[in-house]
């Protein structure tokens, strides 16, 4: 019986060889789009949820609440707070800290490579247990001068040598034993080492509770109850400094960081993981839309097939066996359309890669993925043929023998219901795709407060920081350079932030309770090179002024919150050390291009400034500048390749979320609406089908082309039109809480609505008119010969 009505279903399917293809492609297209957004989602799933101990595996968080009863969360920590929690708390099983991936010279004899590691303590890899592929993972960071390499860096290094025990250089002068390799990292974390190292001296980082340098994790004995454990946490940074800092440490277990890092009031509110409910909904909208497709022309095409259903009925088959045929077709359908699916899936992985942050890929030996795509497809081709097999399967063999027509009042009407759902998901994500662009174009838009164009990074390291002077000197004098600065950290990027610890003349204490600053150091040449405004006072002038050594400039939100009326001059009281106030600058942005910009606070410094920043002459190539630049950089820092960064480009990154997300939306988007077109087109064509007499005789009653096409185009366009008035609103919600998440945001304008639905009005006529043009062009002799 089965092997009959599969014999039958594809009998059908050729048949309509139109239709079929219609409908494959639309749900290969569906099918496709789940797929790739099912193995996405089963990879953010799966970041840093792999560990066996992952149950018990915690990152350390700072939560302050101010006297206003605003709840900040701060994921970078004190060093000291490791060491409290290991020594005060019997619940603590390990404890580790992690300083910021850092980019170093790794040498072994004549192979020098640049690679980003981290220092770690030797607790981490017993927390976090990667792979290790060579050596002894218990002891391999015991000796200070230990390292573990990953195997791409170890192959890199070593190519097919053991490199276990071999010395290896970092930065030409701290020599390192490899100790052990390590599997590479999984694409689905958030570390990024290609080498660890020990933590040697951590009191540099961070020589008090007020200073925040680590990512800190803690591994808790099992059954340890994480939300009594965290009471006991209350106020632990007020009680360890004596009462100076206020905050308190809370454990957030590493396994949800990725998906659930955004916090309203302490209290965890969502993150990436709205991202996947968004895209994962996005998907199967886009399936819906197919299926709606296949519903619609099953449905349509009844008439059709009505006289195949009473003859049937009439020969003695029972209703059970007609569901069960049209089901069959509907399943067969699906899976020509899933295999179909796969293949559009491998060809688009490689797109969607460049999209991504993290690189997609499935493996063809995954059992489960197997299990799992062919249990959506068959239950996609069950759905999807439910509504037609019942529909079909239950006329009457008296009424479908007797005349064409069928009770179409209620078919029709939903028909008419699915088309105006198809089109209402399009337009919601048409403008979608319009209100993210133009949010990103809006802070793209937004003044910066310096320039960024002709200026570069390049980081200080080797010998650039003795010979810093020499090089500037240099770059300017050769005409390579029109000012040179250095930084402690990236122009595009702030230092740090501080959100205690403040005092200046005529405050109050609730002013000094609740000012924080982001924080920013450099030493002289820092407005002149970034091409900051200077409001008032001068820059910091550290080498040629002694009295700089204290010196500081702060930004006008600064002055603004201290409200200081004659900056100049004032002092500003840091913890144990006071500032002088030499000059005011405009706001420039530090953080994100979304957000407003805070106070910012730049304090003379020497010791820590690990930038060079290059402002280019705008006057001569700048391939022949970088050439040039890049010679006298080797000049005095010989064994380091030459690296920079363009200011513009790494501002540019800011906005890299937001730009996949438009892309994304652009995609879908497009996708909907040519799954869409395609089910007016089947539709239109059949409609046109089912009235080539009724044309035929309107031609030759002198109806014109252009008649004959409206008739045939207005119920369609009058479909488009109400999918318009119900999907505005929707859409309008919608994109009005996604812009909530943004400080510095657009409005949304009435011509975001008028341009989607005019787009999608177009679309859907021009689909239509195009079948309805064919047909009011036929020959009515054709069509009325066999009258």
């Amino acid at each position: 019986m089965l092997k009959n009505y599969i014999k039958i279903a594809w009998r059908n399917l050729w048949k309509s060889k139109g239709y079929s293809a219609i409908n494959i492609i639309g749900l290969s297209i569906g099918l496709a789009a789940v797929l790739i957004i099912g193995i996405w989602i089963k990879n953010q799933l799966q970041f840093d949820n792999f560990y066996s101990n992952k149950a018990n595996l915690y990152k350390i968080w700072i939560k302050n609440q101010n006297d206003e009863g605003k709840v900040e969360m701060i994921e970078i920590t004190s060093g000291r707070a490791t060491r409290a929690l290991i020594e005060d708390y019997p619940e603590v099983e390990h404890a580790a800290r992690i300083h910021w991936s850092t980019t170093r010279l790794v040498s072994f004899n004549e192979k020098k490579i640049k690679s980003k590691g981290n220092e770690v303590d030797p607790d981490f890899i017993k927390m976090f247990d990667f792979k290790f592929l060579k050596g002894n993972s218990e002891q391999a960071l015991q000796n200070i001068k230990n390292i573990i390499l990953t195997e791409s860096l170890a192959k890199s290094i070593f190519g097919d040598t053991d490199p276990l025990n071999k010395t290896i250089i970092l930065d030409n002068k701290e020599p390192y034993q490899v100790s052990a390799v390590m599997q590479d990292l999984p694409s689905n974390t958030n570390f990024d080492f290609t080498y660890l190292i020990p933590l040697a001296d951590a009191s540099k980082y961070s020589p008090n509770w007020n200073t925040i340098t680590f990512s800190s994790y803690v591994q808790l004995k099992a059954g340890t109850n994480i939300d009594a454990f965290n009471k006991k946490l209350v106020n632990i940074i007020a009680r360890k400094s004596n009462n100076e800092i206020k905050g308190s440490l809370f454990l957030y277990p590493v396994s949800k960081m990725h998906l659930y890092s955004k916090f309203e009031q302490g209290i965890p509110t969502g993150g990436k993981i709205d991202q996947l409910k968004l895209v994962a909904g996005i998907g199967l909208l886009i399936l819906l839309i197919a299926c709606i497709n296949f519903i619609n022309l099953s449905t349509a095409r009844s008439q059709k097939r009505a006289k195949e259903v009473a003859v049937r009925k009439v020969a003695g088959a029972q209703r059970s066996s007609l569901v069960s045929q049209f089901l069959i077709e509907s399943i067969l359908l699906t899976l020509i359309s899933g295999a179909c699916a796969i293949t559009l899936t491998i060809l688009a992985v490689p797109m969607f890669n460049k999209i991504l942050d993290k690189p997609l890929a499935f493996s063809f030996s995954d059992t489960t993925m197997w299990f799992s795509l062919i249990g959506f497809i068959l239950m996609t081709g069950l759905l999807a043929g439910l509504y037609p097999a019942f529909v079909l399967s239950a006329f009457k063999p008296i009424k479908s023998l007797k005349t064409v027509n069928m009770s179409k009042k209620f078919a029709l009407n939903f028909r008419e219901i699915l088309v105006v759902f198809q089109f209402g998901i399009a337009i919601v994500l048409i403008v979608a795709t319009i209100v993210v662009r133009k949010q990103i174009d809006y802070a793209g838009q937004r003044d910066i407060g310096y320039n960024t164009d002709q200026l570069i990074e390049i980081g200080m390291e080797g010998d650039m920081g003795k010979n810093y002077e020499a090089i500037k000197s240099e770059l300017i004098n050769s005409g390579a350079a029109t000012a040179v600065t250095r930084t402690g950290s990236s122009v595009a990027s702030f230092a740090g932030s501080a959100w205690s610890g403040f005092s200046w003349p005529g405050a109050t204490p609730e002013q000094e309770k609740k000012m924080g600053f982001d924080l920013g150091r450099a030493e002289n040449d820092l407005v002149r090179t970034l091409g900051l405004k200077l409001i008032a006072g001068r820059d910091i002038d550290y080498p040629r002024l002694a009295a700089d050594s204290t010196a500081a400039l702060l930004n006008e939100a600064a002055i603004k919150e201290m409200k200081l009326e004659n900056p100049i001059g004032s002092s500003l009281k840091w913890g144990d050390k006071t500032y002088t106030i030499v000059g005011v600058i405009n706001d420039y942005i530090s953080g994100s291009p979304y957000n407003p910009v805070k106070p910012m606070f730049i304090y003379a410094n020497k010791k820590s400034l690990y930038n060079l920043v290059v402002r280019t002459s705008p006057t001569t190539s700048i391939n022949n500048q970088l050439k040039q630049i890049g010679q006298i950089i080797k000049k005095f820092n010989p064994a380091y390749p030459f690296e920079y960064q363009f200011v513009d480009q790494k501002f540019a990154a800011k906005f890299k979320d937001q730009q996949q997300t438009a892309q994304l939306a652009f995609i879908f988007s497009g996708l909907a609406i040519f799954i869409s077109c395609l089910g007016l087109f089947g539709l239109a064509s059949y409609i046109a089908e089912l009235k080539t007499k009724e044309i035929g005789i309107r031609k030759v009653l002198g109806a014109s082309v252009t008649g004959i096409t409206a008739m045939l185009s207005k119920d369609f366009v009058k479909l488009v039109i109400i999918s318009i008035l119900i999907a505005s609103p929707i859409a309008w919600w919608a994109m009005n809480k996604w812009l909530q998440d943004f400080s510095y945001r657009i409005e949304i304008q009435w011509w975001v609505f008028a341009l989607a639905g005019i787009s999608a009005l177009f679309v859907a006529f021009f689909t239509v008119s195009t079948q309805a043009i064919k047909a009011a062009n036929s020959n009515p002799v054709k069509t009325l010969r066999d009258e």
